[in-house]
């Protein structure tokens, strides 16, 4: 549960209203993930805050999900777009059957980071959840529609290169968890390891097939699939777990700014699969920068 100021008894109520109103003289330090979607959620939370009279300092892309998650838990930033399924590892927890049922997992990281002194707000109702795809024209060849159709494909020696991040290469969660359900495994010549965490550049290889490559890691949400003729190869056996962002702030930030709660809950319950993949195609497919992408959303919200 969240920590209240009675638990922190050898503190005077004084000194804690005060403690609060230094923080509340201070900017809102608003950070992100370094891909596509991680830049517009970015600018979508630091918009509203402005709006509401906050002031922000953007800190967005910082960096993988480790670098931002040990950013907020430091304190080094207040405040940024976090993934309920990633909760299966920041608590060790990658076993647990709660991640795939999305109240379940929001319930379970909101408990666990409370002891941490972290708040997560409202998810969106959108699932960006880890996904495998391949060039259209490969799936179409070769009737490519499932994971399973991929085992079977390489299992018979099909040409295959995917393009990836090192954290999808490296997680647990990611390609080990893919490979180990499905029965097939990549060898080092299979895959093109791309630095940062963007799916856009993993998709923009597929689509021009650099180095041969024909797959791709990309999310759910992921705006440039139907643009680039990405096919999503379905997760028939439930592997990955739901992924729902949500903005996720440090309590001391949240007792400074209350209204913060107020401000992004409209926000995300807005923001569900299909709205997600459009702003997102706006930037990673037309090219438009996320500030005006974000600015132009919230401008329509308001009418």
């Amino acid at each position: 549960m969240k920590r209240s100021l009675s638990s922190l008894a050898a503190l005077a109520a004084g000194s804690l209203l005060l403690a609060a109103s230094v923080q509340a003289n201070e900017p809102v330090t608003v950070s992100s993930k370094i891909d596509t979607e991680g830049s517009v959620l970015g600018q979508l939370i630091i918009q509203r805050l402005q709006q509401g009279g906050i002031e922000t300092e953007d800190r967005l892309q910082l960096g993988a999900t480790n670098i931002v998650r040990q950013a907020l838990l430091s304190g080094e930033i207040d405040l940024y777009p976090e993934y309920t399924g990633n909760g299966a590892f920041f608590f060790d927890m990658a076993d647990s059957d709660v991640w795939h049922d999305a109240d379940q997992a929001f319930e379970t990281v909101r408990e666990r980071d409370a002891e941490n002194g972290l708040v997560w707000l409202m998810p969106a109702q959108a699932n960006n959840t880890w996904a495998m795809s391949v060039r259209g024209d490969l799936a179409r060849e070769h009737g490519l529609e499932t994971l399973e159709d991929l085992a079977e494909y390489l299992g018979d020696g099909g040409e295959f290169k995917f393009a990836a991040s090192a954290e999808f290469v490296e997680s647990e969660q990611a390609l080990p968890a893919f490979q180990e359900a499905y029965g097939f495994e990549l060898s080092a010549d299979q895959l093109l390891v791309l630095s940062g965490g963007n799916t856009a550049a993993t998709m923009r290889a597929a689509a021009q097939q650099t180095s041969g490559v024909n797959g791709a890691m990309t999310y759910g949400t992921d705006g440039g699939l139907n643009a680039l003729d990405l096919v999503v190869l379905e997760d028939t056996l439930g592997v990955q777990p739901v992924y729902q962002p949500a903005p996720v702030v440090r309590e001391e930030v949240l007792e400074a700014y209350p209204q913060i709660a107020e401000l992004l809950e409209p926000l995300f319950q807005s923001l569900d699969l299909e709205t997600l993949q459009e702003l997102n195609a706006r930037v990673a497919v037309e090219g438009l920068d996320p500030r005006q992408v974000a600015e132009e959303y919230l401008s329509g919200l308001q009418d």
